[in-house]
């Protein structure tokens, strides 16, 4: 049925997420992958969870440095606590986006909350990172928080949803962002129909859970399908319910690297973000400096595509 799926005339690729660690849990990588690095602005999609954090665990990722991108952290269950250099120390609970603009540099961290790691606990979001346009990506950082109730949301006999980034159908996200790109949240009932929006360049369907059908062909949840540039598409949802997330955008305006959380529109910025992490030049997170992800090997920068 995969081969089915991207012989359609709609749909240009077919993404099956790969499995990654990342501190006591594992997370379903999407973006970027081998057969297509982007989708508008969105250049790193990860699906955390859905799963169980055992009693006396939690999370930890370290203080690690970010360049040339923002992320969008939406959580779906559980909780988890954002500090970082600009002096925010915040818990995004389930609704809730932090949306962090790294700029010419930022740095933070991830935790599970103290109070958390006492009982058995659940996690299940998304984290995206979307690339900074080329005249902010060396701008200042940036931090918003926003609360469930302040976002963008929509309920019909068969579709509910938020919108996070953008805009569709006559609805406006209350994000403040610098790139051409949305990012829909939705829930759909049996005989629910949605469409991507027409007016975005570049638009893909990811599936959380529940089975839709595009272009007459059922599609099984954790997939993305990346639809043919400037072509939208009907979804149908088949199963009781389904939740899935529209998101797209314009082209991005040129070519991006990105090495460990790195991402630039030229490899000078690479090396020099890479110096500046090992010579200790990035800002610290002033309540949570006793650890840090130390860099990676360097890779062969001249071979980076």
């Amino acid at each position: 049925y995969m081969s089915q799926l991207s012989q359609s005339d709609l749909i240009e690729t077919v993404i099956v997420p790969r499995t990654n660690d990342i501190g006591n849990f594992e997370v379903q990588r999407v973006l970027p992958h081998k057969t297509r690095r982007m989708v508008g602005p969105f250049i790193f999609w990860d699906q955390i969870g859905d799963g169980l954090i055992t009693k006396g665990e939690g999370i930890d990722v370290r203080p690690h440095p970010h360049i040339g991108l923002s992320t969008l952290t939406y959580l779906f269950k559980g909780h988890l606590m954002h500090r970082d250099s600009l002096g925010n120390d915040i818990k995004i609970e389930p609704g809730e986006v932090n949306l962090m603009t790294s700029g010419s540099g930022v740095v933070h961290s991830e935790r599970t909350d103290q109070d958390l790691r006492t009982i058995e606990n659940e996690l299940y979001g998304i984290q995206s990172w979307i690339a900074l346009p080329k005249k902010y990506e060396t701008g200042g950082a940036d931090f918003k928080h926003y609360k469930a109730d302040q976002l963008t949301s929509f309920s019909d006999k068969q579709v509910s949803g938020k919108l996070l980034m953008g805009n569709y159908q006559g609805l406006s996200s209350v994000l403040d962002n610098p790139f051409d790109g949305y990012y829909l949240d939705l829930y759909l009932d049996e005989g629910g129909v949605v469409e991507t929006p027409k007016h975005y360049e570049e638009n893909a369907i990811y599936v959380l859970s529940g089975e839709i059908e595009i272009d007459n062909r059922p599609v099984q949840p954790e997939q993305m399908i990346v639809l043919k540039n400037g072509l939208s598409t009907k979804i149908k949802c088949l199963s009781k319910k389904a939740h899935i997330i529209l998101l797209g955008g314009a082209s991005m305006d040129g070519h991006r690297y990105i090495w460990w959380n790195f991402v630039a529109s030229n490899k000078e910025l690479l090396k020099d973000a890479c110096d500046r992490w090992l010579g200790g030049q990035f800002p610290q997170v002033p309540s949570d400096n006793k650890e840090f992800i130390p860099l990676p090997d360097k890779p062969n920068f001249d071979a980076l595509k």
